[in-house]
């Protein structure tokens, strides 16, 4: 269910001003989102559900400190991000794969495959079908994770650029270009079934016309 700005935005000054039962209504919109995002770091069930409890509830503690000009989803994501990085640095993990430094254009949308020329439309629902769900999980466990967290905020999670840049402390040009790589390496595994989709949506199944008299 969508929720604009200014409704956000007073259910954080209710909170603020006592109403702590309204967080979990302020939160609820991100969680799978805020799991999700945990995980693609951590790549462990069990720690990313504890990891993406912490980072509620450092949310939770810190929310009187948010700036009024900061966008609360990019802030909540900031503090899954590093939580989660805090928790990789504990248990000694090191997920960062080398990749060859490809030459690709930067500007956003270069490389797009055609299959992904509705991505952003489907985002929101790409996690409520199964066989979209699985293709997805699949691609991701074979992505790095430089490309896999940038997939992660922008394509599923929305976030712009912007936002997604300082999330992760890059510059918007390595965001841009981690993100067509990401896409790029995506498409293998999620274009057959969005093809199916598609073909589906083109060809609807047609009722039988009554027997004639």
């Amino acid at each position: 269910m969508s929720r604009d700005l200014a409704e956000e935005a007073a259910l954080i000054r209710n909170v603020c001003a006592g109403q702590k039962q309204l967080f979990h209504e302020l939160i609820r919109p991100y969680e799978r989102g805020i799991y999700l995002t945990v995980f693609s770091i951590l790549r462990n069930h069990g720690d990313a559900e504890e990891v993406a409890q912490e980072a509620l509830l450092k949310a939770f503690s810190h929310l009187v400190q948010l700036r009024s000009d900061d966008k609360f989803k990019g802030w909540l994501f900031l503090i899954a991000v590093n939580e989660a990085r805090i928790r990789r640095r504990k248990n000694h993990q090191h997920m960062f794969e080398p990749i060859k430094d490809e030459a690709v254009k930067t500007e956003e949308g270069d490389f797009l495959p055609h299959q992904f020329a509705d991505w952003h439309d489907l985002a929101s629902e790409v996690l409520d079908k199964k066989d979209i769900r699985s293709a997805l999980q699949e691609g991701l466990k074979i992505l790095p994770e430089m490309y896999r967290l940038v997939f992660v905020l922008r394509d599923v999670q929305h976030l712009s650029v912007e936002e997604t840049s300082r999330v992760l402390c890059l510059s918007t040009l390595t965001v841009k270009t981690r993100s067509n790589r990401a896409r790029l390496q995506m498409h293998e595994q999620l274009a057959p079934v969005f093809g199916k989709r598609n073909r589906k949506s083109q060809n609807p199944v047609e009722t039988s016309s009554p027997p004639a008299a």
